[in-house]
């Protein structure tokens, strides 16, 4: 058993004058710059942390980390637990954290004089492949690297990809033992790509990018606020629209289609009786859902 800790930041662009709201010049944006957990099997929300518009250092990762491992080891001390990000959460407290706390890690490496000299050999022979072939062509490879500010060497999985656009090479820092380097990087570590539905749910279907307030603990809150509309909707996907048309619907279709009904309330006496239309064009999915609720302890 393992929990998969998916962690990644997202820009909030903001308008006006929030606290703490800064120019991000990769996004050319003033904005902030939140930083989302999920566990990557379910999608089930983590944590959501708002942050100025900066890129998060080291220690400022593990900071958050802490708390979250802290929480999940409580709860479970014998699980297992794998960390993956992209590039720039490889920082050295990121991997000394993991090393230190037995967790396993599989994070994005940026590109460096050293990491491109390691694999030359790997891109030409792709290249080679290619011109054969005129198909794509896809080779890992493996060797031991670390940085000058990293304590000890680290296994780094190598994929050296050509197509019809050229090269394409990319680096992936692990402590994990599978001897595939094909499954290290195309299924556990680009796995990870799904985290983007899952902020894509939570900022553009539930607009949790709205923190207009002008305090920065204010628009903490309205975060809040949305990751908690997040975890009741997954839990009602998950739990009560399996074998309806929204089994597999985005947040939004869910919102519009299932719950933003518009209906009649009467308050009686003793009970409030609520009409729903019954040009609904769904009634009897809707019924189902209803049933499925009635029924959950």
């Amino acid at each position: 058993m393992a929990i998969l800790l998916d962690i990644d930041d997202t820009e909030d662009i903001t308008h006006g004058h929030q606290q703490m709201a800064l120019f991000n010049a990769f996004y050319d944006e003033y904005c902030y710059l939140p930083i989302h957990i999920y566990e990557g099997k379910s999608g089930k929300l983590v944590t959501t942390v708002l942050r100025p518009g900066k890129r998060p250092s080291g220690k400022e990762v593990v900071a958050i980390l802490k708390r979250v491992v802290r929480k999940i080891r409580n709860a479970w001390p014998e699980v297992g637990i794998l960390l993956r990000a992209d590039a720039h959460y490889t920082a050295p407290e990121v991997i000394e954290f993991c090393e230190a706390e037995n967790l396993h890690y599989a994070l994005g490496l940026t590109p460096n004089a050293v990491l491109r000299r390691e694999a030359a050999s790997l891109v030409e022979e792709a290249e080679r492949c290619y011109r054969l072939k005129r198909q794509p062509v896809r080779i890992f490879g493996e060797f031991s690297y670390g940085a000058g500010s990293w304590e000890e060497n680290s296994r780094v999985v190598v994929k050296a990809e050509h197509n019809a656009l050229g090269p394409n090479l990319r680096f992936v820092v692990t402590n994990l033992e599978c001897r595939s380097r094909r499954v290290v990087y195309e299924t556990i570590y680009s796995d990870r790509g799904r985290m983007e539905l899952m902020i894509k749910d939570h900022k553009t279907h539930l607009l949790s990018d709205r923190t207009s307030c002008h305090r920065f603990e204010a628009n903490q809150f309205r975060l809040f606020l949305h990751s908690l509309a997040y975890v009741l909707l997954h839990a009602l996907r998950r739990r009560h629209l399996q074998g309806t048309t929204w089994a597999r619907a985005q947040f939004d279709t869910i919102r519009l289609e299932v719950l933003k009904i518009g209906a009649r309330v009467r308050q009686l006496r003793t009970r409030i009786r609520v009409h729903l239309p019954t040009s609904y064009p769904w009634q009897a999915e809707w019924a189902k859902i209803w049933a499925s609720c009635r029924g959950s302890p």
